[in-house]
């Protein structure tokens, strides 16, 4: 079984005798290590022992997410330890090498788990207030090389996004402090890394959904005037129609699309508003120019859902602004609806619940 392209391991083969007794072996030693550990940090033994033993246990079992939340237990006390003769401690920039380096291994095999990188982000959390600003500062301008790998092996790994904009959001916080190497906003920069991303791989969802949460910023922290606005709707509007026209089958180009049409709404926030000063006439511009386009699409796939989707998307928001239908008729939505009812028979339900909404 594979997800996004990527195998997540072999599948299941005939064992031989051998390899099932081998099997069972290792479930004893890992229930053995099981027990060990869980009586250890029952009589509150938090050594650096017992840390090594809940990394040997998180190593074969990273979903143990119960070991996660003692680890961090250990290391909390290891981290106020006074070292003695009989037990010298390791120092708390050791301790936070130490799991970043065991998260980053672990992420390596187990990309897509979620308590490996919920650590992570406690482990750098906590290394700010042990190390301070500054060498927090270095630490989290590393996790943004090592979401960089993680989107070599994936570039769809939704993990890695979200932790991106996470890292994000703690370098700018960070970027104020006295001894910063950079400073002010990384939405530029980030916007044209979805840009970078969506070019190696259109079906990219987590990175079309990136970049709609950066254009409202993107705006609004370049102070851009009305020109400016348009200027960008108009070249999201054409990347967007190109993605379509490559592979109108890719569910996550339709979803962009749809946001981008949402933003043209009168009732749209105006924090999520691309441009803020349209009047309605120029709303039906926008709306009957990408009905156009897809109905051009339309001409040479026929049995793509998202296309009658779209159209019905688009017929809406216009009947908002407009009150009739001079871009269609009453008969194209409901044969829209009809084909989509046709090539989309599970979701019948909703397609009838549309067709109540729209009154066909």
């Amino acid at each position: 079984m594979a997800s996004h392209g990527i195998t997540r391991g072999p599948g299941t083969a005939a064992r031989s005798e051998e390899a099932r007794q081998k099997e069972l072996q290792q479930i004893t030693a890992y229930k053995d290590l099981m027990d060990l550990v869980n009586t250890k940090l029952a009589e509150r033994q938090y050594t650096i022992e017992v840390l090594g033993l809940a990394t040997k246990l998180l190593n074969e079992n990273p979903e143990y997410y119960t070991i996660w939340n003692h680890r961090r237990r250990v290391l909390l006390a290891l981290f106020s330890a006074t070292p003695s003769e009989e037990a010298p401690a390791q120092s708390s920039e050791e301790l936070v090498q130490g799991d970043l380096l065991l998260t980053f291994a672990l992420l390596r095999k187990f990309p897509k788990c979620y308590w490996i990188w919920n650590h992570r982000n406690w482990v750098l959390r906590e290394a700010e207030s042990i190390l301070g600003a500054d060498a927090a500062h270095q630490l989290w301008l590393g996790e943004l090389q090592l979401v960089n790998k993680m989107h070599q092996a994936d570039s769809r790994n939704f993990h890695a996004w979200s932790y991106r904009r996470f890292v994000v959001a703690q370098l700018e916080r960070l970027a104020t402090s006295a001894h910063a190497t950079t400073s002010g906003s990384l939405v530029e920069s980030e916007f044209n890394y979805t840009t970078k991303m969506i070019k190696t791989n259109l079906s990219n969802f987590s990175a079309w959904h990136n970049r709609g949460k950066l254009i409202p910023r993107l705006l609004g922290e370049g102070n851009a005037d009305s020109k400016t606005r348009r200027a960008l709707l108009d070249a999201e509007l054409a990347l967007i129609c190109e993605a379509i026209n490559t592979d109108p089958f890719d569910q996550s180009i339709w979803f962009y699309h749809q946001y981008l049409i949402s933003t043209l709404s009168p009732s749209c926030p105006p924090e999520d508003l691309i441009v803020s000063d349209l009047n309605n006439g120029e709303r039906q511009k926008y709306y009957e120019h990408e009905m156009e386009y897809i109905k051009e699409i339309l001409d040479d796939e026929a049995d793509c859902k998202w296309i009658y989707e779209a159209l019905l998307y688009l017929a809406e928001a216009y009947l908002e602004v407009e009150g009739g239908t001079k871009a269609f008729t009453t008969k194209d939505m409901q044969s829209w609806l009809d084909e989509l009812k046709r090539l989309d028979p599970l979701r019948k339900g909703r397609w009838e619940d549309l067709g109540r909404r729209l009154d066909l």
